[in-house]
């Protein structure tokens, strides 16, 4: 049986994270995992990033900053490059960054430079 709002969350986190990313996600899971996959696939991808309030832009914008602001390292790398998916530009997402570095610190942003700078260097490279 078909649940929309599983399957409009697996649309737009495919659109805003790519094929690629959430098949690996897919692969990876295991019995232990599969209710916190099925959670964030609803809710932050079907009920939150499908909502109309704010575009993708938007969206990806504000989780960057706040990535940033919570030192969460180990997110910023995919949400730089659904930031580009979403139509943001290299230099969009450095103001996004240095904006965030005024707020939430220099040191935070400072990581999150070097993880958004690696990750658009490789994206230059495709």
């Amino acid at each position: 049986m078909s649940d929309p709002l599983y399957d409009d969350g697996m649309e737009v986190r495919r659109e805003v994270l790519g094929d690629e990313h959430v098949n690996r996600a897919i692969e990876r899971t295991t019995e232990f995992t599969a209710p916190f996959q099925d959670f964030i696939t609803r809710y932050a991808w079907g009920a939150v990033w499908g909502r109309e309030g704010l575009d993708r832009r938007t969206r990806s914008a504000v989780t960057l900053a706040v990535l940033t602001a919570l030192g969460r390292e180990h997110e910023i790398a995919m949400h730089v490059r659904a930031a580009l998916r979403n139509g943001l530009s290299a230099a969009e997402i450095g103001e996004v960054l240095l904006h965030t570095s005024v707020y939430a610190g220099v040191p935070a942003a400072n990581r999150a430079f070097a993880i958004a700078d690696e990750v658009l260097g490789e994206e230059r490279l495709q």
